[in-house]
């Protein structure tokens, strides 16, 4: 097999690669607003001029997925193994009136479909266009390990706790480096997005569904921590966690995600660990368990065996932190006008929330006008169920008509952002 080498990594030339996987691409103003008719180009990262693909982004500021060869899936389900077990690719994308955007080193593996969100700058905007350089994968590159902590903060010391309770907050802020680097940028991230970059950064989409849950919770509750115990801001710092894997986690600027991760996250985002009598999420540090060991913790690559023998997401949890680890929920999620009413609503609902629902739809089909209009009344009938189904195709969700948990979010998240857009938010 031929290789090419690049300043990071070794790549194998895509016509080389076994396997196939899929990647989206979804064009955004810096307001979060959809560009249609985006050019598109896909090139593998070893050999950039090479185009490989040319697409365009529809109204949606979507492209059709598109299917790229991929290292062999095995490659990423060995812990013994040593090979790059995703493949890079570098995407190009300009539109009128945008400054162009160049991502390198997006991460495709084997049967997952990666989504790749660009954010495009006007011209006459005073910001440089992006070009983002993703960084290795922390199970593949080298990066430090976890500086141990204890996994509770003492509560009776002035000024340390400062919530009465756990809420999921609307956003967080992430500092790009360790806690001392003042040259490190800060990132507003929305507390979902940075929960799907964090594990799609630290563990394989690849890996069994219970053991992404696991994984996803563990990553969870250590963010809830941070953010409960506003431990850097008790320290004098402008942030909630940073993206050194020394002191927090894996954050990467401007990386893709993975369906898989994205779905999962959105199952699980409001829950975190808990231990008896202790009232703050717990710090749930974890390590590879390959390169570095760390017995009282949770170790990814067992995590992934474990999930593969069949083990349940708590069970998994069990296995490193004990028996005595449960798992907890908010019931607030900050920035959200209404949570969700613990049941789905479908054809034949009625009520409140259905009103709640229609109005929201409305509200965000001025920004999509794909979504039809709706005469908010209260009842799920056909069209709105017809709504519902064309919102679940432009943000990428299972389209059965049926607002579950997944769906309510991403309306509320949707409605939020369009509204504080025409407020100038």
């Amino acid at each position: 097999m031929h290789y090419l080498r690049s300043s990071s990594s070794i790549h194998a030339l895509p016509n080389e690669l076994p396997d196939r996987g899929e990647l989206q691409i979804t064009a955004l103003t810096d307001r979060n607003l959809p560009v249609p008719d985006a050019r598109v180009s896909v090139s593998f990262t070893g050999d950039p001029d090479q185009v490989l693909e040319m697409t365009q982004t529809g109204s949606d500021g979507r492209t059709e997925s598109l299917i790229l060869s991929t290292p062999p899936i095995e490659y990423s389900l060995e812990s013994s193994n040593e090979i790059q077990p995703y493949a890079e690719y570098t995407i190009r994308i300009t539109a009128p009136g945008y400054e162009t955007a160049v991502i390198n080193g997006t991460q495709l593996l084997s049967g997952q479909c990666a989504l790749q969100h660009i954010t495009l700058r006007p011209l006459e905007s005073s910001e440089a266009p992006d070009t983002v350089v993703i960084p290795a994968h922390t199970l593949y590159g080298s990066y430090p390990p976890k500086i141990a902590e204890a996994e509770t903060k003492p509560i009776d010391v002035t000024g340390e706790i400062v919530l009465n309770e756990v809420v999921i907050p609307e956003f967080i802020v992430v500092h790009d480096g360790t806690p001392r680097d003042s040259s490190a940028s800060n990132y507003y991230v929305r507390y979902k997005d940075y929960i799907k970059n964090v594990a799609s950064s630290e563990i394989y989409a690849t890996w069994p569904y219970e053991t992404l849950i696991a994984n996803i919770l563990v990553i969870q509750s250590f963010t809830l921590n941070r953010v409960y115990t506003e431990w850097y801001r008790n320290k004098g710092y402008n942030f909630t966690i940073t993206s050194s894997t020394a002191f927090d986690q894996k954050w990467m600027y401007g990386r893709n995600i993975f369906e898989s991760i994205d779905e999962a996250v959105e199952d699980v985002f409001r829950n975190y660990l808990s231990r008896p009598n202790v009232r703050q999420p717990i710090l749930t540090q974890y390590c590879d368990g390959q390169r570095v060991q760390c017995p009282q913790w949770l170790r990814q690559w067992e995590s992934m065996a474990l999930g593969e023998q069949g083990y349940r997401a708590i069970e998994i949890i069990h296995a490193f932190y004990g028996e005595s680890m449960y798992i907890n929920s908010s019931e607030e999620v900050s920035g959200v006008p209404a949570s969700y009413p613990g049941f789905p609503l479908s054809l034949g609902s009625s009520g409140s929330d259905v009103m709640k629902i229609q109005e929201q739809l409305n509200r965000i089909s001025d920004n999509y006008p794909l979504i039809p209009k709706l005469v908010p009344d209260g009842i799920f009938g056909p069209q709105t169920q017809e709504a519902v189904k064309v919102f679940q195709s432009v943000f990428g969700l299972t389209q059965d008509g049926v607002v579950g948990s997944r769906t309510w979010y991403r309306i509320q998240d949707i409605y939020v952002a369009v509204t504080r857009i025409a407020e100038g938010i």
